[in-house]
């Protein structure tokens, strides 16, 4: 008998303007979900930059989803850099790395889960934040 597969591991990773609302988050973040047919439920953790640690609009969205909100910093983000799907040289300026959003859901993923993880859904732009999705599915 064949072992049931785990299920898989998706990681949200998000990168904003500072003083980025909640609200602009969440709805980013459903529009996203929904355009691909993912659960929100699905959704295990939200990660994005260590600059952003103590923004007050992630913090508030990861405490109305009840998801733990982890940070990297650029050096750890930048090892991601390769698996891209979008460099952003203003992003680079600010943070050290070219991608927030995708980068730390990658690397987050794949702490998570032990194993390799990819882009399930590439950077998407929505007025003041970033959003991106990364699993092991």
């Amino acid at each position: 008998m064949s072992e049931p597969s785990a299920a898989p591991t998706l990681v949200v990773g998000l990168g904003c303007q500072r003083g980025c609302p909640a609200a602009t988050l969440r709805a980013l973040l459903d529009q996203a979900l929904e355009a691909h047919h993912i659960e929100l439920q699905a959704v295990l953790a939200l990660a994005s930059i260590d600059l952003k640690r103590d923004e007050p609009g992630l913090i508030e969205l990861a405490a109305q989803l009840a998801l733990p909100l982890t940070t990297f910093s650029s050096a750890e983000l930048a090892g991601y850099q390769s698996q891209l799907s979008h460099y952003s040289q203003i992003a680079f300026e600010r943070t050290g790395c070219y991608g927030v959003a995708e980068s730390a859901a990658l690397a987050l993923a794949e702490q998570m889960a032990l194993a390799p993880a990819k882009l399930l859904i590439p950077r998407q732009k929505y007025a003041q934040a970033t959003f991106a999705l990364a699993g092991t599915a």
